[in-house]
């Protein structure tokens, strides 16, 4: 009596399970922080103050961004069901469904709604890194082109996968993630460049001032962007010498890395700022501080020596000014 045994190929198989089981750890993690997000940035400022519009976009772009990454995950999840169960018995067994998953029409939707999202994080490095240089033109030329680059490369990818191409033959994604990296390290290096330079003239100007603050921005920008990197360069090593084990482990993840670190900063900042004006209060040399958050340099009311150190102060931070207004949308 013969019986049939399908064809196996079993690191490629145990690849997708580890992929679907790290993808809903670190689903579950974006789901958390998409949670406190939210509740950080509908809770109103102390003061009385109303909830500021930069709040609300921001509000908007993670429950977008978390419903994309859902619909992703969700296909995926499925389609890993589909696999071993439902379609269990075709030819070539799970490792044939596996390389070749485009050809169902779930997974097209998988990847197109994680490239949506990414298109939604990268923009908002965009706004932040605009904001923050003011609008400069020799920066905002060369970011916006990368990021025209990344979609146009994403698209060709949807395109190819959309006619069934097997996804591990897509060379060409190699070039969005190339893309990715690249406006992550020059959003990193722009902010951090323009960051320090402020803080210098903020010390220039008040020699007690209190760096702390851009200190901490630079560093949480700076852990949030290597944390992504470095997996984006695994995944294009693992994509570049055909790894399909290896790339299938970080395509399930790769969009939940991004949302968490982009989450990290964005809840930092949201319950950042009735901190850093609780602390400022209690130190007079410090109030500058509240510039990266608030954009109100604030005067101690100790007398007008004091006025008087705090007016050149001003005046020397009004070319820094953008650092004030970025404190509700940025960084």
């Amino acid at each position: 009596m013969s019986s049939y045994t399908p064809q196996t190929e079993l690191p490629l198989e145990r690849s997708r399970l580890i992929g679907m089981i790290l993808g809903g750890v670190s689903y579950g993690v974006h789901l958390l922080l998409t949670v406190q997000a939210v509740t950080a940035l509908m809770q109103r400022p102390r003061h009385g103050q109303k909830i500021a519009n930069s709040r609300r976009m921001l509000l908007c772009y993670t429950l977008l961004t978390f419903a994309l990454s859902t619909i992703s995950f969700a296909c995926s999840a499925k389609y890993t069901e589909m696999i071993w169960i439902d379609l269990g018995n075709v030819p070539g067994g799970p490792a044939a469904l596996i390389e070749n998953a485009t050809h169902y029409r779930i997974n097209f939707v998988a990847i197109l709604c994680a490239y949506v999202a990414e298109w939604f994080m990268q923009a908002l490095l965009l706004y932040r890194c605009f904001v923050i240089w003011d609008w400069a033109r020799y920066v905002m030329v060369p970011m916006f082109a990368t990021y025209i680059g990344m979609i146009a490369v994403a698209i060709i990818v949807l395109v190819q996968a959309n006619t069934g191409t097997s996804f591990y033959t897509i060379n060409i994604t190699l070039a969005h993630l190339a893309f990715l990296v690249g406006n992550t390290v020059l959003y990193t290096i722009l902010v951090a460049k323009r960051l320090l330079s402020m803080r210098s003239q903020m010390k220039t100007a008040l020699a007690e001032y209190d760096s702390s603050t851009y200190d901490t921005i630079i560093l949480m920008v700076i852990e949030s962007a290597v944390a992504y990197s470095i997996f984006v360069l695994i995944y294009i090593v693992a994509f570049s010498v055909h790894s399909d084990s290896l790339s299938t482990v970080c395509f399930l993840s790769v969009n939940h890395v991004e949302g968490i670190t982009q989450l990290f900063i964005i809840i930092r900042v949201a319950r950042g700022r009735a901190i850093t004006h609780d602390w400022s209060t209690r130190n007079a040399p410090a109030a500058p501080t509240t510039l990266a958050f608030a954009g109100v340099a604030s005067i101690p009311e100790e007398g007008p020596d004091m006025a008087q150190v705090a007016r050149p102060e001003q005046d020397s931070v009004n070319s820094c000014s953008v650092s004030a207004k970025s404190a509700e949308a940025n960084v």
